[in-house]
């Protein structure tokens, strides 16, 4: 015996119940215990409006049917539809998510004035909805608003690499409620929506994923400037991930207190998620670089003068005899 496949269950489940009670439960009416009068009968009403368990079994129904439809369209939309155009992952992201919820909203219009309910009874629920929203449904409302605004405005994206709340990741979901943002270490961080428009964000990668990063060098007042400038170019123009235009650069910030300050500027692409790891890269090659043009990288260093020592302070000094 070949089962139903799971698709075809929800609209076997719609043609039962959505029939009217004449047709659908004929025979609940001949069982003694009546059935059928307990599914028809109103147990309190809303509006004016009778609220049957006939009737919430009808809506149960429908709002499966319809998430389970808006949420089909929304899949075949972004995956099978738009794919062919030339929007972006995150543009089709968008769109797919603005047409689940348009869906959503037509078809619960449509769907309760079709099942009998009048949606003129149900404005005396706005007052104890907006109620609820002041009080304890704010954060909800607040963060759903801020992903239509996500969605529509578009500061983020799917896949931008941002900086938000002292976190930096990349984004991967813009939920209804929440933005998901993986970070280097491969953790999702779940943030509210409100942090993307009521804090400040960085979006490193809201143009295109072209990044510059400076990595300071400081060298010995001993050093040739041009020298130091012409082995930091070399050691930026030779490193594999570094844009070749615009080409790396140096500039001679200033005198320090112990040495010379540069600092060298590259610009890449493949190193938006990890700069450290290319800050790296590039302080092993000037640290090579240096040690084979003799040049110095300084540390620290304080000379402490006393003009007068009383002799007092430091008496007589122990000589050791080594045994």
């Amino acid at each position: 015996m070949k089962f139903w496949p799971r698709t075809a269950v929800l609209p076997a489940l719609a043609l039962i119940f959505f029939a009217s009670p004449s047709s659908a439960f004929p025979s609940l009416r001949s069982i003694d215990f009546d059935f059928y009068r307990v599914f028809t009968r109103a147990y309190f009403r809303v509006g004016g409006l009778p609220v049957t368990p006939i009737l919430v079994i009808k809506l149960i129904i429908f709002l499966l049917l319809l998430l389970a439809v808006a949420r089909r369209v929304r899949v075949l939309l972004q995956s099978k539809l738009l794919v062919y155009t030339s929007m972006d992952i995150g543009q089709r992201d968008a769109l797919g998510h603005l047409t689940y919820y348009l869906i959503v909203a037509f078809g619960l219009i449509i769907g309760l004035e079709s099942l009998g309910v009048n949606l003129g009874s149900l404005l005396v629920l706005g007052g104890a909805v907006g109620i609820g929203v002041g009080l304890g449904l704010q954060n909800v409302a607040n963060n759903f608003v801020s992903g239509l605004i996500l969605l529509l405005e578009r500061p983020i994206k799917l896949g931008d690499r941002v900086e938000v709340a002292g976190m930096n990741g990349d984004v991967i979901r813009i939920a209804g409620r929440s933005t998901w943002v993986r970070t280097n270490d491969n953790v999702v961080i779940i943030l509210p929506n409100s942090q993307f428009t009521s804090n400040p964000v960085t979006n490193w990668t809201a143009n295109d994923r072209q990044v510059r990063f400076t990595v300071p060098v400081g060298v010995a007042y001993g050093s040739d400037p041009d020298e130091v400038r012409q082995i930091l170019l070399k050691v930026g123009a030779s490193h594999a991930d570094v844009l070749r235009d615009p080409p790396p650069s140096v500039l001679f910030v200033g005198f320090g207190d112990n040495s010379l300050n540069f600092e060298l500027t590259v610009w890449t692409i493949r190193h938006v998620q990890t700069p450290k790891v290319l800050i790296s890269d590039l302080n092993f090659a000037i640290f090579r670089a240096f040690r084979e043009h003799s040049i110095e990288i300084p540390f620290p260093q304080r000379d402490v003068y006393l003009k007068s020592v009383p002799t007092e302070m430091f008496p007589e000094p122990v000589k050791l005899q080594a045994q």
